[in-house]
């Protein structure tokens, strides 16, 4: 077979694995994957491609293995109409009349005949030999919302398949009820108070949720609470945590455990001058200290928690019944125990507990129930909040970070739904010149099928549980993922697809068992088709005034989306006062991120877009030229936005007094403290503040007006 053979033949192997052999860059330039990064994503995914003499016999596999399933793993159905089955079936049994039945989410089970004579002729093809026809087939009656078995009986073998049954759109409040809501933002461990050990916690979010709702906010929003390794060599970032399935204990407020007027221990180790003289330190530090801070927190912790297991009393039967129905954190605790008793990664434990089989002796027991004993009070403390904001009427807004850390507890536990040999990142662009590398493994998009999506569904319902709005970080992941083989360059990686309608099925139905609402990150480089996606399946999309800018001085800002959450800015850029100095063109050029040619091309292409803003908000009246800074133009943003039709504005907090360091710089990891810098202003203080308090009662003016 010729090279030009070969090529095709990778290429359809590819396709078949869902894998892009091309994309079009930022600059809508098309790229073409190399043979070596398609040869390298395909041996991730388990395709056994060592080289490319093996292609012709993988192609042959891939082939003949699609066509021998019948049915394919999962099937969606909308709004509870009958589902329709797309089988592959054998010439000599397409018009045979096949059996099965439907084990619904209830236990209920429904029996069904199929006859393949009535069955609509979709294809026909001939592989190796073996004639196949492609019918479908509609099985009788509509469907509850749900995740349903069915099961077809085919001669000499069954196949199963999960049917979800979901709401074509995501929930949206009833339109009666749907009021223009604004909102305030800040990561939690930036918010810090008097009362706080240097960083912020549960009880400082709830006073924050109290004060904005007596400002008339609606929401409040935060970055992920996710479990951490707190000693975390690659960084605190919350998007890379241990698991999406727990929460985070840097974040429990103390003194709100249950045990705590029980166990003078705790009450003595905090009251000791030693305790609080480290307390006061942490209080004084310009940057959040996670492992001191979370050190210290231990201490009271473990008292607080073998007080819980000393004696039968309330506390401990209530520990008892949450350990019993979330079994899943009885797992995650002895993970995290056997990591401290090895203190090394579980790539490098002994093989029985490196492949998930843990036992007594493989960890401490004080160190179990310590993990166990922190996620039962985060789970009381996150849910107090959220019933809480509830009754103010404030809708808490988390974040589901897109990845994981590689050596985490989800990895470790599922394994074989993550493609461990490539790492989730981006294309090169006009700012990340080389592309960005994530660190985090991708999801096996044919393993999660396979398995249900029963971890995402989960992951889900963790969040959802206690948010009102939950924020999908890159929801370009539900279409395609731009995975990064190891040992090439993030310029060298390759986009995989996903199944984007059987996700956004989950994300509906889920969203509407939990009457919350769903916002996709839609920021950066977006392929065409998904915001029509996320359109159709009622996902609110962002609208932010930095990314949106442009130089046309009529419209300087486009029109905001309705059905959008606006912002000036995200925690992933800088803050409004250095994008209107120009102080982030200025850093990013320390840190390598911009050239000296592009540097001063972004100058000169921000002052044309500033000058463009300037007449736009004058125009519109929300500017008068005579006040042309930083303040006035910031507030001017604030009213275009507060008067939108946006259903929720969101302020981040930090703006508003003017701050001109980034919560991160993506790409950046020893050159910038990311994750770790914390508000200029305590809490206590930033809620008197007369430039914080007088813009927000300007903004809750304007949403509230009848525009």
């Amino acid at each position: 077979m010729n090279s030009g053979s070969n090529v095709q033949l990778l290429y359809h192997l590819a396709h078949s694995y869902g894998v892009q052999t091309a994309y079009y860059d930022v600059s809508h330039r098309r790229q073409p994957a190399s043979r070596e990064a398609l040869l390298a994503v395909l041996q991730v995914l388990g395709v056994p491609v060592a080289t490319s003499q093996d292609i012709v016999s993988a192609w042959r596999e891939r082939r003949q293995a699609l066509w021998r399933r019948s049915l394919e793993p999962v099937v969606v159905t909308w709004n509870g109409g009958p589902p329709h089955l797309k089988l592959r079936l054998k010439d000599k049994i397409a018009n045979a009349t096949l059996s099965g039945h439907l084990r619904l989410e209830n236990g209920e089970r429904q029996y069904f005949e199929l006859p393949g004579a009535d069955a609509s002729l979709l294809e026909t093809a001939e592989i190796e030999g073996t004639r196949y026809i492609v019918k479908q087939f509609t099985l009788p009656g509509g469907l509850p919302w749900g995740y349903h078995k069915l099961t077809l009986e085919l001669p000499g073998r069954s196949e199963e398949a999960l049917i979800i049954s979901a709401p074509t759109r995501a929930y949206a409040p009833p339109p009666e009820l749907e009021e223009r809501k604004w909102g305030v933002f800040l990561p939690l461990y930036a918010l810090h108070s008097e009362k706080s050990w240097g960083g912020g916690n549960l009880s400082d979010l709830a006073v924050l949720i109290g004060w904005a709702a007596g400002m008339g906010g609606q929401v409040v929003a935060t970055l992920p609470l996710l479990a951490a390794f707190p000693d975390e060599v690659l960084g605190p970032s919350p998007y890379l945590p241990v698991s999406r399935l727990m929460w985070n204990e840097f974040y429990l407020g103390i003194t709100k455990s249950p045990d705590w007027s029980k166990c003078p221990k705790a009450k003595a180790i905090f009251s000791s001058s030693q305790f609080q003289e480290e307390i006061k330190s942490l209080r004084h530090l310009p940057l959040v200290d996670y492992e001191r801070q979370v050190r210290l927190k231990r201490q009271v912790l473990e008292e607080l928690c073998r007080c819980c297991f000393k004696d039968k009393s309330i506390s401990l039967e209530a520990l008892h019944h949450f350990a019993k129905s979330n079994p899943v954190v009885e797992d995650y605790a002895r993970f995290r125990a056997t990591c401290e008793k090895n203190d090394t990664s579980w790539y490098k434990w002994p093989q029985a507990p490196r492949n998930g089989i843990l036992k007594e002796g493989d960890y401490n027991e004080e160190n179990r129930r310590y993990h166990l004993y922190v996620q039962w009070l985060a789970h009381q403390q996150i849910n107090s909040i959220s019933e809480k904001a509830r009754e103010k009427g404030v809708q808490l807004y988390l974040d589901l970070p897109l990845g994981v850390h590689p050596a985490g507890y989800d990895v470790w536990r599922k394994r074989s739904i993550f493609a461990l040999d490539a790492a989730a990142g981006a294309p090169p662009d006009t700012v990340f010149t080389s592309g960005q590398n994530w660190l985090f493994p991708p999801l096996h998009p044919e393993r999660i099928r396979e398995d249900g999506y029963q971890y995402l569904i989960s992951c889900l319902r963790h969040h959802l549980k206690h948010a009102s709005i939950l924020r999908i970080d890159h929801v370009m992941g539900l279409h395609r993922l731009f995975w990064i083989p190891k040992g090439l360059d993030a310029s060298q990686g390759v986009y995989v697809r996903y199944r984007a309608e059987e996700l956004y099925a989950i994300l509906a139905l889920e969203s509407h068992r939990h009457q919350a609402t769903i916002v996709g990150e839609d920021l950066g480089t977006v392929p065409p088709e998904v915001r029509p996606a996320m359109n159709r399946h009622g996902l609110r999309r962002m609208y932010v005034v930095q990314y949106e800018l442009v130089s046309n001085r009529r419209a300087a800002l486009p029109t905001v989306p309705r059905d959008s959450v606006a912002s000036l800015n995200t925690h992933d850029m800088f803050p409004f006062a250095a994008f209107w100095q120009g102080l982030d063109i200025k850093e990013k050029q320390q840190f390598g991120l911009l050239n000296r040619p592009s540097a001063q091309r972004e100058r000169k292409y921000r002052q044309t877009v500033k000058e463009a803003l300037l007449t736009f908000l004058h125009e519109k009246g929300w500017l008068k030229r005579a006040l042309v800074d930083t303040s006035a133009v910031l507030n001017a943003c604030l009213a275009f936005l507060s008067a939108s039709r946006a259903r929720t504005v969101l302020v981040n907090l930090e703006d508003l007094w003017q701050e001109t360091q980034p919560q991160n710089v993506p790409s950046t990891r020893q050159e910038y403290p990311n994750w770790r810098r914390k508000a200029l202003y305590r809490l206590e203080d930033f809620c008197q503040m007369p430039q914080v308090i007088d813009t927000l009662k300007q903004i809750n003016r304007l949403r509230k007006k009848d525009r």
